[in-house]
């Protein structure tokens, strides 16, 4: 596996960890990853992306893991961390991947770097929960976080703290069987974390998210409670959006209404696929339609 931890300084002196997979020299693609989760997420895509020939870019958002906390950030300071990063790669244009909670910031780069930006693929995607009226359509746990947000944001903010110990830990392998019992996941989602690698790429990925501080987690969460500050119909960059019909995080039907919002969207809805299924069994298929939307000439591979 190609996995290399680099860190890049910004401009007012914070710190971006970011790590590579896949192929060192193939078609250049930023991930960004899920909540709460961490730049190690982007092992899902490791093999499927030496196969393609691409290069996989995997930031650590501010405050998460390896990266600096920058208080009161919001989602429109995004695109100038990857701007960043590209730049000092040398990466004129690229791809974009984003897994669940990262949707919001691919679609932000898109927005700011419409030149830059190929294409991109969201997959079991964040939709833009500020705007709400329903929010039946998302997972209990989000729609409590949402009211407490907005209700009593310092409880909040306590809960994060004291579940921080316990997140952070890692559960012996023997216990797995029953965490998965314990989270009451779809089955299809708890059969593809029996998959020992897939388990490890996004428990451990949550892990370090939770180790560096809850401080940088409850940063993230918030900006999926705020208003965007752009409209999803001003993406004007091709995206793939994929959804499993068995996704309990993010209703099918709350990707659709994104789907149709979205002015060069081409939606794929998946049977028998759920939040983390997904991602898992169908990423090379990802992968490789997303190289070949952006720029009509697919992999010559097998």
């Amino acid at each position: 596996m190609m996995s290399n931890e680099n860190f890049i300084q910004l401009q007012d002196g914070a710190v971006v960890a970011f790590e590579e997979y896949g192929d060192a020299n193939g078609v250049p693609l930023i991930f960004c990853h899920g909540w709460p989760s961490s730049r190690t997420m982007a092992r899902l895509t490791d093999k499927p992306a030496r196969e393609l020939g691409i290069r996989i870019i995997s930031p650590d958002r501010p405050g998460i893991s390896a990266s600096s906390l920058q208080p009161d950030r919001k989602l429109r300071d995004w695109p100038r961390v990857v701007e960043r990063i590209v730049g000092h790669l040398g990466i004129c244009e690229f791809r974009v991947l984003a897994i669940s909670g990262g949707a919001p910031y691919a679609y932000a780069t898109a927005i700011a770097m419409p030149e830059r930006v190929q294409g991109m693929a969201i997959v079991g995607g964040a939709p833009p929960m500020a705007e709400l009226l329903d929010a039946e359509g998302l997972l209990p746990l989000y729609r409590w976080m949402l009211a407490l947000y907005r209700t009593r944001p310092r409880l909040l903010r306590r809960f994060f703290h004291l579940a921080r110990p316990i997140l952070s830990l890692r559960p012996p392998v023997r216990f797995r069987p029953l965490l998965l019992k314990m989270l009451m996941l779809r089955p299809c989602d708890a059969e593809s974390l029996r998959d020992a690698a897939a388990f490890e790429a996004i428990f451990e990925s949550q892990r370090r998210a939770w180790r560096g501080s809850a401080e940088g987690v409850m940063a993230d969460a918030q900006i999926y409670a705020q208003p965007w500050g752009f409209a999803i119909e001003d993406v004007q960059v091709p995206v793939r959006l994929w959804h499993g019909k068995q996704d309990r995080a993010f209703s099918i039907r709350l990707a659709e209404q994104v789907a149709k919002r979205l002015p060069n969207c081409k939606a794929r809805f998946v049977d028998e696929a759920g939040h983390y299924s997904l991602p898992i069994r169908h990423m090379r298929e990802i992968l490789k339609d997303l190289i070949c939307s952006a720029d009509g000439r697919c992999p010559d591979t097998t």
